[in-house]
């Protein structure tokens, strides 16, 4: 039998399925005199043989294939993080992306956007479905909260509303890197199949975003500046920056600062005004 030094994948499928509850299960717990569920019960719910499991466990029978791998961290019910490093421990990398769309996000999250009173900031999806945002965002950007759900895209919202075009300094730069983005984002997180429809209808829709879309042209989206005209506060300077939101690789959170004191002040006074 493999030594746990060389056997850390045999150690951590051990150590993972020691800490699993039968009862959460559904088996006995009776007539149990180890903790967690026994390899057979994992080989079950893996839909393999008992016997292939514990050559796993036990460091013998070389690497198993990616679809075993699958669906062993499927029938242990592993967290994200844990079927990721089961991946790096039996195959050597992270396994194929995969888009697992959710709109929900935790009241934490929330309250890490409402801290900001001054700097719109939203979260949106690798699909650019907006599914929250800041007071800031609603009052000197777009109020999503008034929108129908479905309409809370920003690539929709791009494409169709004309307020949003004229208040773009520079619409055919800005369009090009947001269709760029967007592709870019949507083939990182796995979401290729989720675009597809919402690509047909604004393709159909604008005849420039069919083009920009036809250029293939694909670009990061990590920080810049944006300068919109707004209706009432003029013309305003805003620094952009994009972060990963840790453990749901599906959102990025977006924050626009003011670029300097008078926008920030300008902004400041609006906000308590409003």
């Amino acid at each position: 039998m493999a030594s746990s030094t060389n056997n850390a994948l045999g150690v951590f499928l051990r150590d993972r399925r020691m800490r699993l509850d039968p009862a959460s299960f559904g088996y006995s717990t009776s007539r149990r005199r180890t903790p967690g569920l026994r390899r057979e019960e994992v080989a079950q719910r893996a839909n393999i043989s008992a016997t292939w499991y514990t050559w796993l466990e036990q460091g013998r029978g070389g690497a198993p294939s990616a679809d075993v791998v699958e669906r062993i961290a499927t029938g242990m019910m592993m967290t994200e993080p844990e079927r990721e490093h089961l991946y790096f421990l039996a195959l050597g990398h992270s396994p194929e992306v995969r888009y697992n769309h959710s709109e929900a996000i935790t009241p934490r999250l929330q309250r890490v956007l409402d801290a900001m009173p001054v700097s719109p900031a939203i979260i949106r999806t690798a699909t650019w479905d907006v599914v929250a945002w800041n007071r800031a965002a609603a009052t000197i950007m777009t109020d999503y909260g008034a929108l129908p759900k479905e309409d809370r895209n920003i690539l929709r919202l791009m494409f169709s509303s004309a307020r949003i075009q004229a208040a773009q300094e520079d619409w055919m730069r800005i369009a090009r890197f947001v269709v760029g983005s967007f592709r870019a984002d949507a083939a990182r997180a796995g979401a290729g199949q989720e675009i597809r429809q919402l690509v047909e209808e604004l393709s159909a829709m604008s005849p420039l975003f069919a083009t920009l879309w036809s250029d293939n042209e694909v670009v990061g989206h990590g920080s810049g500046v944006k300068r919109l005209h707004h209706p009432d506060l003029g013309k305003l300077e805003l620094e952009f920056s994009t972060f990963a939101v840790e453990g749901r690789q599906d959102l990025v959170m977006m924050i626009y600062s003011p670029a300097n004191e008078d926008v920030e002040q300008r902004m400041r006074d609006f906000l308590m005004s409003a």
